[in-house]
């Protein structure tokens, strides 16, 4: 349904977007996911029609809709797509029914067809009972239930949403990712989703990209790039929490782990950086045989066992472990690890074999 061509875009002499090419099925969900100057933003205001590429093309099934070489994009209002800002942008002077309607006004659809979609989309998003309040009156939980209905009422094939999230408390977050993810099903439309919050992206995706300095370090579906991370920095951005990190070089028969030598059950032709999952680590108050040393920073309780972290200068340890000893900030605390690592990379965060 969507595909992307050697996407570019450029500001001067500084490249936003990089050479992006991707394709995504009818239907499916793709989140941008980044931290943030990544480009991602950029990339979805191309799709939207509001920024034209450099180089590149942008196609909606077998239609161009932005051609950089050439020069052209088509306008926002001949896209066949919605779009919800991170800012809710309603018009305060109208109603949220009047708010849903006027996409629909602009439309000249008929005025009992635009009652009768206004009240299906907000039946859809459980806010029929708000329909003759202000924006104003309104939380902003519901004013986001309201742009999202706005956005679909007329129903577009594209949904696009720019960090809809990011204005709501933790609570109402989870509960919008699941009423977006209905709406989503509901329309059948495809939808592209932009967040740097990576639990977003790995629970609400069907394809995810995750983007770095305008690059796609990774494209695919959420499950693969948590087993299968490309890169270095993909290992250590997806994930709950993501994928321990721990400088590695050979020493004779050992291994220098974060400046500790232990038994080495793999081999490296130099410096690189060792993956271990933090499932597979655990954490005692005193050393063993293939440990290191840390200082305790933090824990917390995630899905019924317990997260530990621990810090040493610029390295920062997590292990996900049902039991450890009581710590307090600052006490030693040792990060046991497994024979082996889950996956190596090149100290430029390219993967080895």
């Amino acid at each position: 349904m969507i595909s992307l061509s050697n996407l570019t875009k450029s500001f001067g002499n500084f490249d936003a977007v990089k050479s992006i090419s991707l394709a995504v099925p009818e239907g499916a969900f793709l989140v941008l996911v980044g931290p943030s100057g990544c480009g991602k933003s950029t990339m979805l205001r191309m799709l939207a029609g509001l920024e034209k590429p450099s180089r590149g093309t942008i196609s909606f099934g077998d239609k161009t809709v932005s051609d950089g070489e050439r020069g052209w994009t088509i306008e926002p209002a001949k896209r066949d797509t919605g779009l919800v800002f991170q800012s809710y942008a309603l018009w305060p002077h109208m109603t949220v029914a009047g708010n849903v309607e006027w996409p629909l006004t602009v439309a000249r659809m008929a005025a009992f067809e635009r009652k009768a979609r206004v009240t299906e989309v907000l039946s859809l998003l459980g806010i029929d009972a708000l329909a003759d309040r202000y924006p104003n009156e309104i939380s902003g939980g519901q004013q986001q239930r309201v742009a999202i209905a706005r956005m679909i009422a007329p129903k577009p094939k594209v949904l696009l949403f720019d960090e809809p999230l990011s204005n709501l408390d933790a609570k109402l977050r989870v509960e919008m990712r699941t009423e977006l993810l209905r709406v989503h099903r509901a329309t059948g439309a495809t939808s592209i989703y932009v967040t740097h919050d990576q639990v977003e992206a790995m629970t609400m995706a069907s394809h995810v990209a995750v983007l770095k300095d305008g690059e796609v370090e990774q494209f695919g579906a959420p499950g693969d790039l948590v087993a299968q991370p490309r890169t270095a920095f993909v290992a250590t951005f997806v994930g709950t929490p993501p994928a321990n990190l721990i400088p590695a070089s050979p020493h004779g028969s050992k291994m220098i782990l974060a400046g500790e030598p232990m038994v080495a059950t793999f081999s490296l032709e130099g410096p690189a950086l060792a993956m271990f999952r933090p499932e597979d680590l655990t954490v005692y108050d005193k050393p063993g045989p293939r440990s290191i040393a840390m200082e305790f920073a933090e824990a917390s309780p995630v899905a019924g066992r317990m997260m530990v972290t621990g810090t040493r200068d610029d390295l920062r340890l997590t292990a996900v472990v049902d039991e450890a000893p009581k710590f307090y900030p600052g006490d030693p605390v040792y990060f046991s690890l497994p024979e082996a690592p889950a996956a190596l990379f090149s100290l430029k965060g390219e993967r080895l074999a």
